[in-house]
């Protein structure tokens, strides 16, 4: 049986009134074949619990909120600008730019490195990851239809791979009790003697995979959406951009922090994600016990669907709900407000791990890209394809742009 949660009222209070009752995941076709219970992103019950605590942890403990990991998302925010800088204004696709510099940014942290564009194993690494969505939303399809989706066997037993000789290489490298990356810390987890720990290589290799996947596709793919939103409201863009010249330097490095004095630019990265929802319903929950939901009882085993595009667009709590409206999030002094109804990492239990990571990369990355450049479609283009592909993600159709050195 499966429930849809609709609207903000029903998705807030059924994820947050009783949230360990609706803590639980129901295995998707991919991670039913291939996650085998392990990891955070689709696990339930005692190793979610483990593995989510420790990858908070090891986050904070890396930098999160900190200068730390915000100085890696400035280096691949810089890469990236200079990336766009040589083609010189001319159209180009940014999909494959934006999905490695996020990708980068999950290889710092989990590895301790990072890749050129070039290295062939990072382009395998981010033709995988986009290879997942196709292959969970349509798993009866795939050993039947021809074409690259095709790969994707090859490319999971080359991800594991991957990962595996990556932890052999923190093995022989790294020093005890001076962890550099999130491997490092896993295996020091991995020497505690603890009978109930599920800390194990199985684990670790999950987990990898679990951070590549929910930390680059759905931040690049935001990104993309802001684009399209940037060219369809050249004023929005261009009120950004003096924004950012009257607050910050022309080489002044941007911090999270400097959201709390651009908060016409904090506003218009939060309509991104509002008006562009990408994830129609997150990941489904399911419940771990019998519980009760809006005062009705619901047995244990139910799937639990928030639709989190419903609470976005809610007409109860958004004054325009179809526009791209970025005073949703402005008082009418112009100061930034936060509102209860913005959801876009779920709320309760399984929210988003890597919200605050998320929410990090999104302000630097768009901020370089608007203070470098002013983006417009290609000459005689005058529409840009806004139809959602469905998915387990609502991606844009590919298109090309113009980012003009400004």
């Amino acid at each position: 049986p499966v429930i849809v949660l609709h609207g903000f009222q029903a998705v807030k209070d059924s994820l947050t009134t009783y949230p360990e009752g609706v803590s639980g995941r129901p295995t998707t076709p991919f991670f039913n074949e291939k996650a085998n219970e392990k990891g955070i992103l689709l696990t339930s019950g005692h190793t979610w619990k483990q593995q989510r605590r420790f990858g908070l942890m090891t986050l904070r403990n890396l930098g999160l909120g900190k200068n730390g990991l915000e100085h890696r998302i400035q280096e691949e925010a810089r890469h990236l600008v200079e990336y766009l800088m040589s083609e010189r204004g001319q159209p180009l696709d940014p999909s494959v730019s934006f999905r490695q510099a996020l990708s980068n940014v999950i290889c710092a942290v989990v590895l301790g490195h990072r890749f050129s564009a070039n290295d062939e194993t990072f382009q395998q690494l981010s033709f995988f990851v986009s290879l997942l969505q196709l292959y969970d939303t349509f798993p009866w399809l795939m050993d039947h239809l021809p074409g690259p989706h095709k790969k994707v066997r090859s490319c999971e037993g080359f991800l594991y791979c991957f990962a595996k000789e990556e932890i052999r290489r923190h093995e022989e490298s790294r020093v005890p009790d001076e962890p550099q990356d999130f491997i490092d810390f896993y295996l020091a987890q991995m020497c505690k003697d603890d009978p109930t720990a599920t800390f194990d290589e199985g684990n670790l290799i999950q987990t990898i995979l679990d951070l590549f996947i929910a930390g680059t596709e759905s931040t690049a793919t935001t990104l993309l959406w802001a684009l399209i939103s940037l060219v369809l409201h050249p004023d929005v863009q261009e009120k950004v951009q003096k924004e950012l010249a009257a607050v910050l330097g022309p080489s002044q490095l941007i911090c999270y922090e400097d959201r709390k004095n651009l908060p016409y630019t904090n506003a218009v990265i939060h309509e991104i994600q509002r008006y562009n929802c990408i994830a129609p319903v997150g990941v489904a929950r399911q419940c771990v016990k019998d519980t009760t939901l809006l005062g009705l009882p619901v047995p244990k085993g139910t799937v639990i669907l928030p639709n989190i595009c419903s609470v976005l667009s809610d007409p109860e709590q958004w004054e325009t709900p179809r526009q791209f409206n970025p005073t949703h999030f402005l008082d009418k002094n112009g100061n930034f407000i936060s509102r209860e109804a913005f959801l876009p990492f779920s709320a309760g239990h399984r929210v988003c791990l890597g919200e605050r990571l998320a929410r990090t990369e999104l302000f630097i990355f768009f901020t370089n890209l608007l203070r470098a450049f002013t983006f417009r479609l290609p000459e005689g283009m005058t529409e840009i394809n806004t139809e959602r592909i469905f998915g387990g993600l609502l991606q844009p159709h590919h298109y090309k742009i113009c980012a003009v050195p400004r």
